[in-house]
């Protein structure tokens, strides 16, 4: 009875931590696991093990103050640290935000364009379609939704298998460390931190606790959420590199975006491999087109002094419901533009995601160990040095790109 207990109130905390890690493998995470993998193969792996371990220290760190605070990450910093503290926090977000929103529906159409339907239908039908989805449902509605588009990304496991990867190879890869050090292998590595963590699930996990109403017991479920969802972006981002590790860079094919690697992966892996790489891309897009936005629109909302949730009406919520057709329509439009180019706006907005991770990691991790804001939920001495080397990750994958352009 105990057991089936627990069962029911884990299955009533799920959500938060599945949906912002999964929303990761987005169609820019997919573009730049498929770059890894067919330029670099097995080589870079370890890369995607250590950002998702970061992953879970930080996705903790945000479900444990919404659930701490019951406050939203743009309007916590607001509260804590003022209004132009709070603005430079937006502004990160919101940078980031556009851009990686811009990337999903690029996603959304390369995924379409493998079966011949153009971008011009492709992207409006995706934007009204996720808008109709998120604002004209109710919160427990849009979330089972939501999960079920993540079940799409169960397809990329299938493609990495059918290309027969070396699992040993990849096994290597995953623990020990190796890097060339040349501008290209740093980006790549810059940009799979950045599409891994990126900035815009910091700040909705902790927004959709709220939303979710979670409570301070509902913490010990809620890390096993946020557990399970990292390990399952790892785990599709793993398959991801091997299908094209093992296929693409075997063959000495490089690839420019995730519709590449898909049409590639045919005559080398089969027909079926391709087929479910495509539907992997077209769910991953419209899973985060969804999501995405609603991270900005929580953040925008919260910064303004006006948090909202999902069952509000439009007219009790409006900043909320305006920021969230606004991104929509901004990232979708900015996507339809002639000769827009997409490839770095998929790749290179990750390695901007990555910049823009250090002031609000930094951020998180202040606010985590004020007790006076998270009271017992508070980082103790090992949180703080554990978040405090993950943070040095980030800052020292950042600062070598840097040093190398300058070079």
């Amino acid at each position: 009875m105990r057991r089936r207990s627990a069962a029911l109130a884990f299955l009533a905390v799920l959500g938060p931590g599945l949906l912002a890690g999964l929303s990761d493998d987005d169609p820019a995470g997919i573009t730049t696991y498929s770059i890894l993998g067919a330029d670099y193969g097995y080589r870079l792996l370890w890369v995607l093990t250590v950002s998702t371990l970061v992953l879970i220290l930080f996705h903790e760190l945000g479900a444990r103050l919404g659930i701490a605070t019951g406050q939203g990450l743009a309007g916590l910093v607001r509260e804590r640290y003022g209004v132009r503290t709070a603005a430079v926090a937006l502004g990160a977000l919101v940078i980031a935000n556009l851009g990686t929103t811009c990337a999903e529906f690029a996603g959304v159409a390369a995924a379409l364009g493998l079966v011949g339907v153009p971008r011009g239908i492709s992207v409006p039908a995706a934007a009204v379609l996720v808008t109709t989805l998120v604002l004209g449902g109710t919160f427990h509605r849009v979330e089972r939704v939501l999960m079920a588009l993540a079940s799409v990304l169960v397809a990329y496991v299938g493609a990495g298998i059918l290309a027969d990867p070396d699992w040993a190879a990849a096994a290597r890869g995953l623990v020990v460390p190796s890097l060339p050090l040349t501008r290209d292998a740093v980006l790549v590595v810059v940009a799979t931190v950045g599409t891994t963590l990126a900035p815009w699930g910091l700040a909705f996990i902790q927004s959709y606790a709220v939303d979710k109403r979670l409570g301070p017991r509902d913490l010990r479920y809620e890390r096993v959420d946020v557990l399970v969802g990292a390990v399952l972006t790892g785990v599709i981002g793993v398959f991801v590199v091997v299908a094209c590790a093992a296929t693409l860079h075997q063959d000495g094919v490089h690839v420019n975006d995730a519709r590449d690697a898909a049409s590639a992966l045919e005559p080398l892996a089969g027909s079926l491999a391709a087929q479910l790489f495509g539907v992997g891309l077209l769910g991953a897009g419209l899973l985060a087109a969804a999501v995405l936005p609603l991270s900005t629109a929580y953040s925008i909302a919260e910064a303004l002094g006006a948090e909202s949730a999902l069952d509000d009406r439009f007219a009790d919520a409006r900043p909320f419901y305006v920021s969230y057709i606004a991104i929509v329509t901004l990232g979708a439009g900015l996507v339809l533009i002639p000769g827009a180019p997409l490839i770095p706006i998929l790749f290179l907005s990750q390695a901007l995601n990555a910049v823009l991770l250090l002031p609000l990691v930094w951020l998180i991790r202040r606010l985590a160990s004020d007790r006076e804001v998270a009271g017992e939920l508070a980082l103790g001495r090992r949180g703080r040095v554990v978040t405090g080397v993950a943070f040095a990750f980030i800052a020292a994958c950042v600062g070598a790109l840097a040093v190398l352009e300058i070079a």
